[in-house]
Formats: C-alpha cells, structure tokens, sequence
C-alpha cells in the first residue's frame, strides 16, 4: 500500500466553512481510529458532518475492488494525511428591515475533503 491514498468529499454541506476548520485542525495527521473517537464526543454539528467524510473514506480504503489483492488496508494504518474545507455557493435571503429596505441574509455553504493515507 505505499503512497496509496483514499479520499472522499462532502461537496455543498449546509455549514459554514468557518464552524468546521477548527475540528479540521484537530484531526489533521491523526489515525484514523483516533481521529473518530475524538469527533464522537465533540458537541458541535459539523464535528458529525466530518465523521461521516472520514467514515466514507474509510469505507473507500476498505473496498476491495480499490485496493490490491495482495495487501488488505486495516483502518489502524491509516492516517488522515489532508483534510480541505473550502467554501462553497452561498444562498442569498432578503430580509426585509425598517423603511423598506432589505438585508441579504448569506446562508453558507462548504465542501468538506478527507484524504488518508498510509501511515510510514
């Protein structure tokens, strides 16, 4: 499995980029098992929505018409070697306010990116 890598995305997740780094940061160059028992007991949303990106990714590392036959990936070799947010479209709401005028209310969104890779 050298240099084998394996990622997966959550493109358009209704969450501002902004709430999800700071739980990025935390699990960025973890194990992976590592890195979703951190997730399962932080309070914030998109701590679940990153679960779910690296969960998928794992899922990708596990499947066997991705990886070689001779050399099956366990989930204790593998280190999230990149996690990407980046902001996505934004929705944009009018609010309306006094005298007529109007608010755009910006209804952010991000695409979340995992890669792992191998852990030597």
């Amino acid at each position: 499995m050298a240099g084998k890598q394996f990622q997966a995305s959550h493109r358009y997740a209704r969450i501002s980029a902004r709430k999800v780094r700071p739980l990025a940061d935390l699990v960025r160059g973890k194990n992976v098992v590592d890195a979703l028992s951190i997730l399962e007991y932080q309070p914030q949303r998109g701590a679940y929505l990153l679960k779910k990106v690296i969960e998928s990714a794992l899922g990708n590392a596990m499947d066997p018409d991705q990886s070689s036959d001779s050399q099956m990936v366990r989930p204790e070799d593998l280190v999230i070697s990149d996690v990407r947010v980046d902001g996505g479209p934004m929705f944009k709401r009018m609010r309306p306010r006094a005298r007529g005028m109007a608010f755009v209310i910006k209804k952010r969104t991000s695409h979340i990116r995992v890669t792992l890779g191998s852990d030597d």
